[in-house]
C-alpha cells in the first residue's frame, strides 16, 4: 500500500469533521474524527522503515492518541480526563521515540528554554480556571514540553536523518499549537474557532510524524 494515498480521503474526512463541530451532533464528530484518526495510524503502519524501535515507539504513541482522540469526542469530565490520559501516554512514547533515535543534542537543550518559558505561560494562563485538573493538566504541559525538546534533537549537527527529521519537528510544533485550542475550549473560552484552528494544526502534526519512519535514514 502506498500511504501517500491516505491523504485524499483524510482531507475529505476533517473537512467533514469541521463541519459537524460547527454545526452536527456530537455523533456526527465522533463518526468522522474516529475513521481519521485511525489514517493516522495505518499511515504510520504502511511505511518503509529502518529504525524499526522509533518506529514501534512512534505507532504505540498514534495509537494511544487515537484513543484520546475517541474519549474527547465523547462528553463529560471521565471522558475528557481519559482522553487526557491518552495523549499523555501518547507523548511519552513520543518522546522515548525522539530521544532514543537522535539522543540528547545541543538543539534539544536550546529548546528547552523557550518551551520551558512557553509551559510556564501556559501554566499561569489556565491555573486560575482549571478547578481539580490542575495536577494532570501540570503534569501533561510537562510531558508535552519535554517531548518537543526531544523532537528538536532531530535537528542536532550530529544526526543525519534524512528529510524526515524536518516532519518530525513539524509534527511536534503543529500537536504543540493544536493543544493550546484544546485547552482554551475546554477551560478559557467555548467557540468553534478553536477547533477550526486546533483540528487542522492537530492532523497535519499526526500526519507528519506518521510519515517520518519512511523518510528517515
Amino acid at each position: 500500500m502506498n500511504p501517500w494515498l491516505v491523504l485524499p480521503p483524510a482531507g475529505i474526512l476533517l473537512a467533514g469533521l469541521l463541519w459537524f463541530e460547527s454545526r452536527g451532533p456530537r455523533a456526527g464528530v465522533l463518526a468522522f474524527k474516529t475513521p481519521l484518526s485511525v489514517l493516522f495510524v495505518v499511515t504510520a503502519s504502511a511505511q518503509a522503515f529502518s529504525m524499526p524501535l522509533y518506529h514501534g515507539l512512534l505507532l504505540a504513541g498514534l495509537v494511544f492518541c487515537l484513543l484520546g482522540d475517541v474519549f474527547l469526542a465523547l462528553p463529560g469530565d471521565r471522558a475528557f480526563l481519559a482522553g487526557l490520559v491518552g495523549f499523555l501516554l501518547g507523548h511519552l512514547l513520543y518522546g522515548a521515540a525522539f530521544f532514543v533515535t537522535a539522543g540528547l543534542e545541543p538543539s534539544s537543550l536550546v529548546a528547552l528554554f523557550p518551551l520551558a518559558a512557553a509551559g510556564w505561560g501556559v501554566w499561569r494562563w489556565l491555573r486560575p480556571r482549571l478547578n481539580g485538573m490542575r495536577t494532570p493538566v501540570a503534569m501533561y504541559i510537562v510531558v508535552i514540553s519535554v517531548m518537543a525538546c526531544g523532537a528538536f534533537g532531530f535537528l542536532g549537527e550530529d544526526f543525519r536523518g534524512g528529510p524526515g527529521r524536518f516532519l518530525v519537528v513539524g509534527g511536534a510544533a503543529a500537536f504543540y499549537l493544536s493543544d493550546l485550542f484544546v485547552a482554551r475550549d475546554r477551560f478559557v473560552r467555548k467557540g468553534v474557532e478553536n477547533r477550526w484552528v486546533g483540528l487542522p494544526l492537530y492532523y497535519a502534526g499526526q500526519f507528519m510524524l506518521a510519515f517520518s519512519p519512511g523518510l528517515l535514514a
